[in-house]
């Protein structure tokens, strides 16, 4: 192990190690807001149904390359050119839209159908109901989820590198084919990449931490 060679692309890796975690929080962001959006409608208007499981079924039946590569080489045929960043965080963020969206369907269906049949009872308005008592519960029980797919579209992003985005995977082969040393560049991508996974966990925990008191207050 060429430790002087580690110390020597640190720089270069902080940079790219900043490209990924920019792309991957934006991505995360937007898709989680997305999913949760296209839920909270689907919950006050059903009839949106099907377009709502068409999406999932499109983006979920095909691979995020090929959605990749639709947005950054096939736009440009009919007039719409995008950047590989802008490419990146918006293939991304449908991606995760539609990941986030199954995620958040599934902790609503799990809210017993009791609570807001008793809702009803009550005189209470179908919003009032969906921000009330489904929206703390659905959130709180997808927050483990929420954090596994996270992780995964944090390593997703590194497909980005093939429509040459200078995140961390692209700099490691970049840095290999410069001094043809693979080990250092590829341990310290990895390393990288694990270290951002366990911050989003634990991230992840202390949301669900944070979150159990109102949980229990609201239920």
């Amino acid at each position: 192990m060429n430790f002087d060679l580690i110390i020597e692309i640190l720089p270069v890796f902080a940079r790219a190690a900043w490209i990924t975690l920019w792309i991957s929080v934006l991505a995360i962001s937007l898709g989680a807001v997305c999913g949760f959006a296209m839920n909270a409608t689907l919950q006050l208007y059903p009839q949106v149904g099907m377009i709502y499981k068409t999406f999932v079924w499109l983006i979920r039946g095909t691979p995020f390359l090929a959605q990749l590569f639709v947005l950054y080489f096939g736009l440009p045929q009919i007039g719409i050119t995008l950047s590989a960043l802008q490419a990146t965080v918006i293939g991304l963020s449908l991606y995760g839209t539609a990941y986030f969206g199954e995620i958040f369907r599934a902790a609503w269906q799990s809210i017993p159908k009791g609570q807001i049949e008793a809702g009803r009872i009550f005189g209470l308005s179908r919003l009032h109901i969906l921000l009330h008592i489904e929206v703390p519960q659905a959130g709180r029980l997808a927050i483990p989820m929420l954090t596994n797919q996270a992780i995964l579209i944090l390593k997703e992003s590194s497909v980005a590198s093939i429509i040459t985005v200078p995140e961390l995977t692209m700099t490691a082969g970049t840095i290999v084919a410069e001094t043809f040393s693979y080990i250092e560049p590829y341990v310290l991508l990895g390393l990288i990449y694990w270290l951002f996974a366990v911050a989003m966990t634990w991230l992840g925990h202390a949301a669900e931490r944070l979150s159990t008191p109102h949980f229990q207050k609201e239920a």
